[in-house]
């Protein structure tokens, strides 16, 4: 029996010390092993001996195959992978409505946190970027301690704040140096969002995490009627299956580009699904800790 199946934290009302500890529970779900990359560096287990070339660390030679072959060798090891992850949270007014006890808001940061511990377990620095109006960006780190510090800042939340997913994956993108892992936690309300995407993908990993709530779902069929968009208060006449509200339309284009899409929804469990699509992306190790 999976020990995280049917898991589900009312953490809306938790303080501090038992958010983070809900977080490091789910993180402890999340990641069951460390994976290793296949590139060499220092590291802690022996891959291969080649030849001594000037410059290697003489603390590194392989007496052993030195002494059998009459030349020096060196040993090499496998390195732990350090990919940088970024963890794009919307924090826009459409994500903090709720017709449950979970918004998708609370939902979201509370999977982000899950993952950004998950990342640190397997030595891979973790940036932050809100993609709202807030402007809040943190750099990769190893910290566990900025981790926390802006997982609980985040936890303060605005009623009228727009989405700016669309912008803020065209601001980054051209900041990331080297390949990366892109998360991003969003409800998708932002008409920019998917064409933004499928360009950074060109270059990089990215996993789309889409949170819905039940009520949204309920609007699948619906027929013509009359709504106000939570960010702005624009007041608009669309269909039950409407561009902004359609899980469907991701889960079909996002793949198309490379991008692993997962829907959450706010009144079911999750963790199952999250880990599979997380170890398919080769995310965390097979193994047990």
């Amino acid at each position: 029996m999976d020990p995280m199946h049917g898991f589900v934290e009312d953490f809306a009302h938790l303080d501090a010390r038992q958010f983070t500890v809900a977080v490091r529970k789910l993180a402890d779900g999340l990641a069951y092993g460390i994976d290793r990359s296949p590139f060499v560096g220092s590291g802690v287990e022996y891959v291969q001996s080649r030849l001594y070339q000037e410059g290697d660390d003489v603390r590194a030679i392989d007496w052993r195959v030195t002494a059998r072959t009459g030349k020096f060798h060196v040993k090499e090891y496998e390195a732990p992978k350090c990919l940088p992850s970024w963890l794009l949270i919307d924090t826009s007014a459409s994500m903090t409505i709720s017709s449950t006890q979970r918004s998708k808001y609370e939902t979201a940061l509370f999977v982000a946190g899950g993952l950004a511990l998950a990342c640190l377990d397997r030595v891979s620095p973790v940036g932050v970027v809100a993609v709202g109006e807030r402007g809040l960006r943190i750099q990769p780190s190893l910290s566990r301690a900025k981790v926390m510090q802006w997982l609980l800042q985040l936890r303060s939340f605005r009623y009228d704040e727009g989405t700016r997913l669309g912008a803020r994956v065209a601001e980054l993108a051209p900041s990331l140096q080297s390949r990366s892992l892109v998360i991003v936690l969003s409800d998708l309300h932002d008409e920019d969002a998917l064409a933004a995407l499928k360009r950074l993908a060109a270059r990089h990993d990215v996993i789309a995490l889409q949170f819905v709530d039940p009520a949204e779902s309920g609007l699948s069929g619906a027929g013509f009627f009359r709504a106000r968009e939570a960010e702005s208060g624009r007041e608009f006449v669309t269909r039950g299956k409407s561009q902004w509200s359609d899980p469907e339309r991701a889960a079909r284009e996002l793949p198309k580009a490379g991008i692993d899409h997962l829907v959450i929804r706010t009144d079911r469990p999750y963790v199952h699904a999250l880990r599979n699509l997380l170890r398919g992306r080769g995310f965390i190790g097979k193994g047990t800790r």
